[in-house]
């Protein structure tokens, strides 16, 4: 395979939602509002773990570690977006293109990574209660971020290394939003086998590893909260981990309706609109389901507004 710098391709054009130029006022100002909710609501649940001294625990720690995340997944892709609709241009560089290919496989890998952390600090916390804080010290709760970190960091060069050996055919319309792996792939004119490989084997090794981890964390913690006698114990351990399982449900099911459906139905245009679930929307609304189901967030939020007055 030749690399991808010696075939002269400069730019790829990202198609978007429409074509239709009546819908691209309502289409900027519908994902400007999403992206300005979710970098707010998630700024704000950082500096309320950072500022209030009660949520100094691991478990506000990786939330925060999360929020961080989504403001960044969405960064990736949100506000190239907004600036091709505004422009009406639908112009990506090459290395445009790949720089931002590799940053969303960077974050989405790491919200991965961050939400099986936070499974096995639930785990933690109800399975193991006694030895909670020896076993989820400081320097172990830096540790496990930072391993997500690198292994998210690896997966996204790889990848991204991957798809600079590959040469490209003069048709570089992607028909998506952003530029999605499995698209910017299928764009190639050389052989793709290895690197249709090596994605099915990451997403099969990264992504199904990390939802198996989670499905474990929670088999061992129902298995606990059913052995607790009174039921005000059962409802106040379930609760203590209601909010993860709702980001997780929410983050795992909206990413695999979008493959399973994009996959059956074979539409491009379907997949990039349903792809706005898990790459817009979720980030958006994890703030809200943390702030919400959680009396410590609560709390927090009301000392923090409160402080800034």
């Amino acid at each position: 395979m030749e690399p991808g710098n010696d075939t002269q391709i400069s730019e790829f054009l990202l198609l978007g939602f429409s074509e239709e130029p009546e819908l691209q006022t309502f289409l900027f100002g519908l994902f400007l509002s999403m992206y300005l909710i979710t970098v707010l609501g998630n700024l704000i649940i950082i500096l309320a773990t950072i500022s209030d001294s009660h949520l100094h625990m691991p478990m506000y720690f990786f939330l925060s570690n999360l929020s961080f995340s989504d403001i960044c997944f969405t960064s990736t892709t949100i506000p190239k977006m907004l600036i091709n609709i505004q422009t009406q241009s639908k112009v990506i560089t090459y290395e445009g293109c790949i720089t931002q290919m590799h940053f969303f496989i960077l974050f989405l890998g790491l919200e991965d990574f961050l939400l099986t952390v936070m499974a096995y600090d639930r785990f933690v916390a109800i399975c193991h209660p006694l030895h909670y804080t020896v076993i989820m010290n400081h320097w172990v709760c830096v540790l496990l971020v930072l391993v997500s970190w690198m292994m998210s960091v690896l997966h996204s060069l790889l990848q991204s290394f991957m798809v600079l050996l590959l040469s490209f055919c003069t048709d570089l319309k992607i028909p998506h939003f952003f530029c999605e792996l499995n698209q910017v792939v299928h764009l190639a004119c050389s052989d793709t086998f290895l690197n249709d490989l090596v994605i099915y084997f990451a997403a099969g090794l990264l992504g199904g590893g990390t939802l198996c981890g989670i499905l474990y964390s929670y088999s061992k913690i129902v298995s606990t909260i059913r052995g607790i006698s009174s039921a005000q114990g059962k409802y106040k351990a379930f609760s203590t981990c209601a909010s993860h399982l709702s980001v997780v449900s929410l983050f795992y099911g909206t990413g695999l309706g979008v493959y399973l459906s994009s996959a059956a139905a074979q539409n491009s245009h379907s997949s990039a609109t349903a792809s706005v679930m898990y790459t817009v929307v979720t980030p958006m609304l994890n703030p809200f389901i943390y702030s919400l189901r959680n009396k410590d967030i609560k709390r927090a939020l009301r000392r923090f507004f409160r402080g800034s007055q």
